[in-house]
């Protein structure tokens, strides 16, 4: 039998055949997709705003090569890189939140942005990589520490170097802030992932339920004092309205058939946000029940590999933080879909990769690189 043997030792040779390189194209597909949505939304809204075809392509045209340059840089490092990226990525947007509510730049009545010299970030969206590394690396240092079962009493002791409250004051900071933008979409993500991680690393049933409890405590809380929050609830209850943005959202799904409307799509014309929180909707008005069921196909895949890449890791750390990479995948994905589906209110969360916004996409492009990293690094260490 005839084999073939690689002369070329180069980093990027190395790189090309230790990365995960379903997981890296699958990546590169979204992307693609986010592309031809940004072009199809644009088209849309040369009817509805009077703006060129290309207006959304060319404002995310910048953010593609950075994110996707940053991407595949931030793959070839390893896991000390990554964790120095990852403290350097919550400390900037952990200050950059608490400057929301000093210097607050509002956009559609929520003080999520930040803004210097015209240039809008949303740390909340940017924090999200870092947030969840350090989060896995934390509980990965409370089991060396405490061994299997991290949530005895001596692991909440102020007196140890290492004990939840270090952790919780952080978590519990970043939920302040995103509940009094209010933002309380990303809030429901954060605790999602949390919520996971823990769960992950043992977290008994009683402290399960109790956070279940607190959450929709929380969430009852805000629908009744929120107006923010109550408006989007009763209308929610409330009989679906066709000409309000979820009901144009179910109207372009509906009219978007098997195969899509293509160039004859008219309901995304009228769709608020179509480019961003109903990229879904629009994408399937356009290229129908097929093309979005496909993209889903991907997303799902995309799960499975992170699960897949997850158990057969070595490093506890891969371990925890693969899964909470999947957990932040996965749960925005579901809010999104969720949301343009009419099955919860709306909540602002974008669909990775896919959705109009800079800050949101380099994050998730920050994060897979991440992700990549540490994979290739405890699969070929």
């Amino acid at each position: 039998m005839l084999t073939t043997h690689r002369t070329d030792d180069s980093k990027l040779t190395d790189w090309y055949y230790g990365v995960d390189r379903p997981l890296l194209f699958c990546v590169l597909l979204l992307i693609l997709i986010g592309g031809v949505a940004a072009i199809s939304t644009g088209s849309a809204m040369m009817v509805f705003k009077k703006w060129h075809w290309y207006h959304f392509i060319l404002n995310m045209l910048p953010f593609y090569i950075v994110g996707f340059a940053g991407m595949v840089a931030v793959s070839m490092t390893n896991k000390k890189w990554v964790l120095w990226i990852a403290w350097a990525n919550v400390i900037i947007c952990t200050l950059l939140l608490a400057l929301t509510k000093i210097m607050p730049c509002g956009t559609y009545g929520s003080e999520r942005w930040v803004c210097f010299s015209g240039i809008k970030l949303m740390p909340s969206d940017i924090l999200k990589p870092g947030f969840v590394m350090l989060s896995a690396w934390f509980i990965t240092k409370m089991k060396e520490c405490y061994g299997p079962d991290v949530f005895i009493k001596d692991a909440f002791q102020i007196k140890n170097h290492y004990n939840w409250w270090y952790y919780l004051v952080v978590v519990f900071f970043v939920l302040l802030i995103l509940v009094l933008q209010p933002d309380y979409g990303t809030a429901i993500l954060y605790c999602g992932v949390v919520g996971g991680l823990l769960i992950f690393a043992g977290l008994p049933k009683l402290w399960i339920g109790v956070g279940v409890a607190f959450m929709v405590v929380g969430g009852t809380f805000a629908s009744l004092f929120e107006p923010h929050v109550h408006r989007r609830v009763m209308a929610f209850i409330a009989p679906l309205d066709p000409t309000s943005q979820v009901g144009r959202s179910i109207n372009a799904i509906r009219q978007g058939g098997l195969f899509g409307m293509g160039d004859e799509a008219s309901v995304t014309e009228k769709l608020p946000m179509a480019e961003n929180d109903f990229v879904y909707a629009a994408l399937v008005e356009n290229y129908g029940a097929i093309g979005g069921c496909l993209l889903l196909v991907c997303c799902v895949y995309m799960i499975q590999r992170l699960i897949t890449d997850a158990r057969g890791a070595r490093d506890p750390f891969v371990y925890y933080a693969t899964l909470g990479v999947m957990l932040m995948f996965a749960i925005q994905i579901s809010i999104n879909l969720a949301t343009t589906l009419h099955i919860m209110p709306p909540t602002g969360i974008t669909f990775p990769f896919v959705s109009f916004g800079g800050s949101a996409f380099l994050s998730s492009c920050l994060m897979f690189g991440m992700v990549l990293a540490i994979i290739r690094e405890d699969k070929w260490k």
